[in-house]
């Protein structure tokens, strides 16, 4: 885990696509991934939203802001490095890929439909440390 880390991805940790998405995602130093099903996950949605939306979702605590869905999907293509192009076909076709990969994982439930950029509320910040306690491990962290 980078305890210095300012983003936390959450996404649906049982697709595999997504999980490989989250994987590749790690390269970026600032980022780290957890699992919309693990218990830290589930506080933070439930502080954030008052409610726990099923979406792909971007913690970032420096600029105090949660990207959700395809604001998220857009978010990350823009820190990755991805061209603009590329960006907004991620963007613009997010919940087609997400309805794609759900059924092929067999997932059985669309992403809830949750697409804006918000403020980091406070309560939510306050349990932004637990996501990073509870990131997975990057490859040179399991040796």
């Amino acid at each position: 885990m980078n305890e210095s880390a300012d983003a936390v991805l959450i996404y649906d940790g049982e697709c595999a696509y997504c999980s490989v998405a989250a994987s590749a995602l790690k390269r970026l130093d600032d980022v780290e991934a957890i699992s919309w099903y693990d218990d830290a996950a589930q506080a933070f949605l439930d502080a954030q939203f008052a409610d726990v939306p099923f979406a792909m979702v971007l913690v970032d605590r420096r600029e105090r802001r949660v990207y959700a869905g395809r604001a998220a999907a857009k978010e990350l293509t823009d820190r990755a490095g991805m061209p603009g192009l590329l960006g907004s076909l991620v963007r613009d076709n997010y919940d087609r890929i997400a309805k794609v990969v759900g059924a092929a994982s067999g997932r059985g439930r669309d992403p809830d439909d949750v697409h804006s950029v918000y403020d980091l509320d406070a309560a939510a910040a306050d349990l932004f440390a637990a996501l990073l306690d509870n990131a997975e491990k990057r490859p040179a962290e399991l040796s």
